[in-house]
């Protein structure tokens, strides 16, 4: 059980039942914990923001004292974070770029293109030529490594190290930076190599997967600036106060760069900045009793919270216990310690947590889900059975 904190606490009993289910974001504990993560970090080491964890124009602009950038996947994103923080350093990442993207992108002068293949990098080149004649555009290959067995045993979600549509084979990608450095495509530069291998990894994987990248894009004997070792940060559902340990990973990267002066690396972590941010508050609003089982049914469900039925793990919650009853009719409640929350959908995959201990429940309590600041309401199927969306609200105590 991961409890709220105070100001979300009361927000949340504030609220009327008919405005559940809602996202409460705390704020202040975002500035908190991104301060935290920034202080860990040694020099020569950049923080960009993974927007796609949660592209929340709050969130964004909180997080903008302690980054140095952000990092896009598309289009639509690019569009969206240079509104919401206009002015600041943009990289554009993810597979199958289309022409349109890559325009739009080269037109706002995005600072950094992650570029996943041969073909996508001659269609860069070609655009950059028509559209931006006067600089030279920013280029960092993806490479997708191979890595020592077990490495990336304890990922949650693997993006390398095998067969994948993410990056470029080694080979390939020594090609792209021969082609960057030969002067086969003038108006564009290599800025560095790019590999994000993997998500859920512990401080000593991470620093494993980082010294593998550093090793492989110093070892191409060309000058490089930067290096992209991606995000990936583990965030434990199961474990909710296990932390990533970004003091250690901060010394290890330390180390790193003190092996190769004048190298710059780059991380990109989004579950691990904001997920611990947030929080989807609901109402129970039945309480029943299924082959030896309790289930309670809460206002919404994986329509708005996907993240357990996709990552196939409990969220984990508490309960808020709420004295009055306002209705005629009686009051379930649970008669066991423990019950299984589920949501309205018309699916059995409909699971917020199992087997919650949860003794004494009953409809009309309050159930807050923690760890719903990343990867949430923005992958969720909204519009599935058609209810209604929650309400969002950001809590914030600006600083004395």
């Amino acid at each position: 059980m991961t409890d709220p904190t105070p100001a979300v606490r009361d927000h949340v009993m504030s609220l009327l039942a008919t405005e559940l289910p809602a996202y409460v974001y705390d704020l202040t504990a975002l500035r908190t914990d991104a301060a935290a993560v920034r202080d860990a970090l040694p020099e020569r080491v950049e923080l960009y923001y993974a927007a796609k964890a949660n592209p929340e124009p709050e969130i964004l602009t909180a997080l903008a004292p302690y980054v140095d950038g952000y990092e896009v996947s598309s289009g639509g994103e690019l569009a969206h974070v240079a509104e919401a923080v206009p002015g600041r350093p943009l990289a554009f990442g993810g597979p199958g770029k289309t022409p349109a993207e890559l325009t739009a992108a080269l037109e706002r002068g995005v600072d950094r293109f992650h570029v996943e293949s041969g073909h996508e990098l001659c269609m860069l080149a070609e655009l950059a030529r028509r559209i931006a004649p006067g600089r030279r555009v920013a280029v960092l290959p993806r490479v997708n490594l191979p890595v020592a067995d077990g490495t990336l045993a304890g990922s949650s979600l693997a993006m390398g190290g095998r067969p994948a549509p993410f990056g470029m084979d080694p080979a390939h990608a020594v090609e792209a930076v021969r082609a960057l450095t030969d002067g086969t495509y003038p108006h564009l530069e290599l800025r560095g190599i790019h590999a994000h291998l993997a998500s859920g990894l512990e401080v000593p994987e991470q620093l494993e997967v980082a010294e593998t990248v550093v090793a492989w894009a110093t070892g191409l004997g060309v000058p490089l600036a930067e290096v992209n070792i991606g995000g990936g940060m583990t965030v434990d559902y199961a474990r909710p106060e296990h932390r990533f340990g970004w003091a250690a990973y901060g010394s290890g990267l330390a180390r790193l760069t003190e092996a190769h002066p004048g190298l710059t690396l780059r991380i990109e972590p989004g579950r691990a900045l904001t997920a611990y941010c947030g929080w989807y508050a609901t109402e129970v609003l039945d309480v029943k009793h299924s082959h030896g089982e309790e289930f309670a049914v809460v206002r919404g469900g994986t329509h708005h919270l996907r993240t357990p039925a996709t990552k196939g793990h409990d969220q984990p919650c508490s309960v808020l216990p709420v004295d009055a009853w306002p209705h005629p009719w009686p009051r379930p409640g649970a008669e066991g310690r423990r019950v299984t929350l589920a949501g309205q959908l018309c699916t059995p995959k409909d699971i917020l947590a199992r087997r919650v201990p949860a003794p004494g429940l009953r409809a009309g309590d309050r159930v807050v889900f923690a760890l719903a600041g990343a990867y949430a309401w923005n992958i969720s199927h909204h519009d599935f059975l058609m209810h209604p969306r929650p309400g969002f609200h950001f809590l914030d105590t600006p600083p004395a």
